[in-house]
């Protein structure tokens, strides 16, 4: 499963941001630090249910269909606050920054209001600039990864220099476990244009490969959060600070629809610009004032943002798309007849083999053809998926 870590400062909302993106309870407090132990927990993204085309009610198994749209789960992960001086263990940073080893995108919480200082300390609205939460996380990762690429360099550089590695596997090779691919590695080396011998390098070098790397490999989108606090403009400051992916967020009213919907108060869908009362003489006056406080933000802001963000960052910034392997391509079915039951994310321009690997290494290895069931043709294993494709991997046994 795709994993996203949710990051920033202390106090900024990160823990309501990630309840109301997998309405899983966790402590939620306005101190410092409330968040000690990374939490984690399944949100959903929203893709068209190719079942609509097939003519069938699907019944996943790692998903779930509304009405016809399938709801994929990715992995977030909820991190303790992050401060000045993380990489160097303040705030115990380190064991928050490996926390994130196989974050494939990050999500920066920022406190859009103002209202919490540079340590998560409540300040009054307006009283922080929040442009000034912007660059440190990137600082912080950024010198993080520069350490571990610097930590034991005399030795890969001579495995490069005297026994003629490739740089390329070297620099992989000392990044194990933080989910860069060759492909991520091989482009940041390129854009650096590092010194060609690595025994050379100093931490500048280090510091630059570690920028790209991050950029390219843990990109980072901005949710800035408690936008109900402000206006529309703080919303434009900061997107002049840090730039287009910065992404209006109001977690805590996001929340409050998501468990009023389970309570059965209201029907609210996933990123749903509006919501229906479902009883409403068994409200008091004060909810009908806070939910018409809800509707108010909803008519001006048009969603809550928390969905925006996860799907900008899957879709747009990570480019992945959703396929349907099957094991009967006429019916649509696995061996126990479930319709369409797994929903996969892969990178665009994957393969037909890449997703029979990501079914079961066995399936990769003995991959003989795959079908693309909705246009009923034999595919080869160099077949270009498409976002909705739905397919029978044929192996050997």
């Amino acid at each position: 499963m795709m994993e996203a870590g949710v990051v920033g400062k202390p106090n900024v909302g990160k823990s309501t941001f990630f309840a109301a993106a997998t309405l899983q309870n966790v402590t939620i407090a306005n101190y410092p630090f409330t968040t000690i132990k990374a939490n984690r927990g399944a949100a959903y993204v929203r893709a068209p249910c190719p079942h609509t085309q097939h003519g069938r009610p699907c019944n996943p198994v790692n998903s779930a269909c509304d009405n016809g749209t399938r709801l994929i789960p990715v992995e977030l992960i909820d991190v303790a606050g992050l401060v000045k001086g993380a990489h160097a263990g303040r705030g115990q940073g380190n064991q928050f920054l490996d926390d994130l080893r196989q974050a494939a995108v990050l999500i920066h919480v920022v406190d859009a209001a103002g209202s919490t200082d540079a340590d998560g300390n409540i300040v009054p609205v307006g009283s922080h600039d929040p442009a000034e939460d912007l660059a440190f996380l990137e600082e912080e990762i950024d010198l993080w990864l520069a350490a571990i690429l610097a930590k034991g360099w005399e030795r890969t550089h001579r495995l490069v220099e005297l026994e003629g590695k490739k740089i390329e596997d070297a620099v992989q090779e000392k990044l194990a476990g933080l989910g860069f691919s060759r492909a991520v590695v091989t482009s940041a080396l390129r854009e650096c244009a590092l010194p060609a011998k690595p025994s050379l390098w100093k931490p500048a070098e280090f510091l630059k490969l570690s920028r790209a790397l991050q950029r390219i490999g843990k990109p980072i989108l901005v949710a800035a959060n408690k936008c109900d606090l402000v206006g529309p403009e703080a919303i434009e400051n900061l997107k002049a600070a840090y730039g287009p992916e910065v992404f209006p967020v109001a977690s805590e009213i996001e929340l409050a629809l998501r468990r009023a919907d389970k309570a059965g108060v209201v029907k609210y869908g996933l990123g749903g610009a509006s919501f229906e009362v479902v009883h409403a003489e068994k409200l008091s006056p004060a909810q009908v004032r806070g939910l018409e406080k809800v509707r108010e933000f909803l008519a001006k802001w048009h969603s809550t943002g928390v969905q925006r963000v996860l799907e900008h960052a899957v879709f747009e910034r990570l480019k992945l798309i959703p396929v349907y392997p099957v094991e009967d391509e006429g019916k649509w079915t696995d061996k126990d007849g479930n319709v369409l039951p797994h929903a996969h994310l892969v990178p665009e321009g994957s393969t037909a083999r890449d997703l029979a690997f990501k079914v079961h290494t066995d399936l990769g290895n003995h991959f003989i053809r795959a079908i693309d069931a909705k246009h009923r043709r034999v595919v080869g294993a160099d077949h270009k998926l498409a976002a909705g494709d739905v397919i029978k991997i044929v192996a050997s046994k």
